[in-house]
């Protein structure tokens, strides 16, 4: 049934005044509550021309002052901040930067594209941003925003056009949020130019507390002053009572919420206060480590709020109601955390230095006074972290103690370092060195991080610490899935492995470290000669056979991959051409069929897995009867023939790197290689093959470096080389290293042509035991490298 026209006309009529009172109803209400709002404006905050007299008491800002004072206080500073305007026409202002039509969003609500904003007349002048609702004479001004240098403008959003047809322009002001929106490009530029010209012409802002933190240095010598200065600004003293606003200035506006990171947060401002009241819950926190974590996380996701921190934990041990209590030393815990991990701004770090001072003047020999000495001591050695400390590092620094870090050594047993959170690696190696004594080998050691699945060498100059926080992460993540990290001393780079001792502990890491190399298929060689070493392992471990000595487990013993290759390859289905092809495929795979292939799929992995198990039998009966041969040997002499077989290998020595070769000197397109790096040349090798590639001795390298994140160039003579590899920084460490060990003369020199390099004692093994003696580009290598 039609609605008679007399509804129709109701409807309408009412739907208009509906779009009416959103246009100039709502646009009403919030310039009154801006006006209620600008009332409760900052009083905080004050422009550097206007410092008055530091005597005047400054107390903690609370929401509660609503009175005559507080009135009196704001329209003070709004007069100061802002021109009054008189009730000439609004085009007339002489004062007027820039003015026009703008759209503005309507508060607590988005912008629909179905309904057309109303335009508002904006004026923007030296002090503020103001909008009308015309630009005719006597036009009512409808709301207007303050101008500081803690405001900020946003450029416009290419996407938001993109949506809604729109460009914008945001204005962060300290209560106010003005996004703006034009349909021209040029117009919106024009705008954000001005609006961020007008703040960077405003003179930086101030807080109270900066404002004494430098009363305070130019009065140090005056305790009288001091004492003044403290009791007449509660500010700077100890309070139970929340925090409304930061102790120092924060730029108004949101955070870039696409920085990485599992937390998600608010304004610089909001945090700081949010931050203050975690500080507060410290003090009855029976466990208080994972909430100091929590805060030394923020700072190192925020960083501008290091020194807000730091402020109020100088505020909060600043005459506390029970110096010495609990609460007061869980502040001090924090701040001994915060002084081991970040480093202050000079105008902060100098009113700690203060700080410090004045509670060992006052409370000496207390638990203050040692906190204090061991800050001062810790600010003197902090550089920055790039993790927060973990929780067994917090506890540690809460005693004012060093940690206890291990060590692992092949081949030795592993070392206890005591460790500070300034510890670098490089000392931490230096140390080892000296203890274990190597100190006159000419090879190099350094730290790794070694776990099952990778193993890369920790920086010289990285924080312990720090790989400690990773560790403790990753335990975290991945507890169930993978062994804990740990740390691993090893050789870095060989300069001379033909004249080190047989008796030494160092042949002891060389014999462990060609292990390692062995069963990661970066010793290419045939399967008789891997046999033959897994048997001189066996020997070295349990000495002769016997029924009951341990056998460890295969892989640990016999390169894995040289078994997977024996397997037959998996069969190759080509995919479909046609989308019809395709389609079909899905639905076969989605019912009955689909599960007759999961089954099938079963079926052959259990029968690939029982092949594996008969050729991992076959293999370690293979081992078990060339060990028996090795009756009488002892340990050293099968570490030596151990080493012996793999020094043969001509690459033996050199680091080896999995790359992939873009500008490729054998052939076109992407080569799965080895980058050789060692003590005298940089080496090309094919995966699996004994002979390199190619080679290039240090003197034909002109420049090498990282081209981007993982592209390693390495320039020879008239060519360039490009490595696709993730291990950049460390191709590039260790070319340095040699570069500086040679230029130290600490590279052997080359053999004349008419001597030979010295080599260890021959070793004579059981008659057998090897294959027939004969150059090693004559053994076929098996399989490719497992990395």
């Amino acid at each position: 049934m039609p609605f008679p026209g007399g509804l129709w006309w109701l409807l309408c009529c009412r739907r208009g005044f509906t779009l009416l009172r959103r246009d100039y109803g709502e646009a009403e209400r919030e310039a009154d509550g801006e006006a209620e709002d600008e009332e409760e404006a900052s009083f905080e905050l004050r422009a550097q021309g206007d410092q008055g007299s530091l005597e005047v008491s400054l107390s903690q800002p609370t929401r509660s002052s609503s009175g005559s004072e507080r009135s009196l206080l704001v329209a003070e500073e709004m007069r100061s901040l802002i021109v009054e305007k008189g009730p000439g026409p609004v085009e007339d202002d002489p004062d007027a930067l820039v003015k026009g039509w703008l759209q503005r969003e309507m508060r607590g609500c988005m912008k629909t594209p179905w309904i057309r904003p109303r335009k508002y007349w904006f004026v923007l002048t030296p002090d503020s941003l103001d909008y009308y609702s015309s630009n005719e004479k006597g036009a009512r001004r409808l709301g207007s925003l303050v101008l500081t240098s803690l405001c900020s403008v946003l450029w416009p959003d290419k996407q938001l056009y993109k949506e809604t047809g729109y460009w914008s322009v945001t204005v962060f002001g300290r209560k106010h949020c003005y996004r703006l929106y034009t349909e021209h490009l040029n117009e919106a530029v024009r705008w954000v130019c001005a609006v961020q010209k007008v703040i960077d012409s405003k003179a930086p802002v101030q807080t109270p507390t900066q404002l004494l933190m430098r009363d305070v240095e130019e009065h140090r010598d005056s305790p009288e002053v001091l004492e003044q200065i403290y009791r007449c600004n509660p500010i700077l003293r100890y309070t139970s009572g929340p925090l409304y606003a930061p102790l120092l200035p924060f730029p108004y506006g949101s955070l870039d919420q696409s920085a990485p990171g599992p937390r998600s947060y608010t304004t610089l401002r909001d945090e700081a206060v949010k931050l203050f009241n975690s500080l507060q819950q410290l003090e009855s926190e029976r466990d208080p480590v994972p909430l100091m974590q929590g805060v030394l996380q923020t700072c190192l996701d925020l960083p501008p709020l290091v020194d807000e921190i730091y402020c109020q934990l100088v505020k909060q041990t600043t005459e506390p109601p029970a110096p010495g209590g609990q609460g007061d030393l869980h502040y001090w815990q924090l701040l001994t955390c915060m002084s081991c991990t970040f480093l202050p701004s000079p105008p902060v770090l100098r009113f700690l230095h203060f700080h410090l001072d004045r509670t060992e003047n006052r409370f000496p020999a207390s638990e203050m006074a040692k906190y204090a000495c061991f800050i001062r001591e810790a600010l003197g050695k902090t550089k920055g972290r790039e993790c927060v400390p973990s929780l067994e590092e917090i506890l540690v620094l809460m005693q004012r103690q060093e940690m206890i870090c291990t060590v692992h050594c092949p081949g030795a047993p592993a070392c206890s370092v005591a460790i500070s959170s300034h510890t670098t690696a490089e000392e931490v190696a230096q140390e080892l060195v000296s203890r274990l004594g190597l100190s006159q080998s000419p090879n190099l050691f350094a730290l790794y991080e070694q776990s099952r699945r990778r193993e890369q060498p920790v920086g010289s100059a990285t924080l312990l610490a720090d790989v400690l926080t990773r560790f403790e992460n990753l335990a975290g993540e991945d507890r169930e899935q993978d062994p804990p990290c740990r740390l691993c001393f090893k050789h870095y780079g060989f300069l001379d492995t033909d004249n080190v001792p047989r008796d030494s502990l160092e042949f002891a890491l060389l014999f462990e470290q060609a292990h390692e190399m062995v069963l990661r298929g970066y010793v290419p060689t045939s399967e008789e000669t891997l046999q033959t070493l897994a048997a001189l392992r066996l020997q070295s471990l349990n000495s002769d056979f016997s029924t009951h000595a341990p056998f460890p487990r295969l892989e640990e013993l016999f390169p894995p991959h040289v078994l997977h290759a024996r397997l037959p390859p998996l069969p190759h289905r080509p995919p479909a051409k046609c989308r019809g092809a395709r389609l079909r495929a899905g639905l076969l795979a989605g019912g009955l069929w689909g599960q007759a292939l999961a089954k099938q799929r079963a079926e052959r992995d259990q029968r690939l897995r029982g092949r594996l198990r008969e050729e991992g039998a076959s293999t370690m009966a293979a081992i078990v009867e060339k060990w028996k041969l090795l009756q009488g040997m002892g340990r050293p002499e099968a570490m030596a023939a151990y080493v012996a077989l793999v020094r043969e290998w001509p690459g033996f020595g050199s680091t080896l790197f999995d790359v992939d070769l873009q500008a490729s000197p054998v052939g076109p397109g992407p080569q799965r290689l080895w980058l050789g790096i060692g003590a005298k040349a940089v080496s090309l090798y094919k995966p699996g093959e004994p002979e390199p590639l190619d080679s290039f001795c240090y003197g034909r390298i002109s420049s090498f470096g990282a081209s981007d994140s993982s592209t390693f160039r390495l320039s020879v003579e008239d060519r360039d080389l490009l490595f696709e590899t993730s291990q950049v920084d460390e191709i590039a460490q260790l070319l340095k290293t040699y570069l500086a060990s040679a230029g130290a003369q600490r590279l052997p020199r080359p053999q004349e042509p008419h001597t030979s390099p010295p080599t260890l004692e021959p070793t004579v093994l059981p008659s057998g035991l090897c294959p027939a003696p004969g150059p090693w580009q004559h053994r076929p290598p098996v399989g490719s490298s497992h990395s």
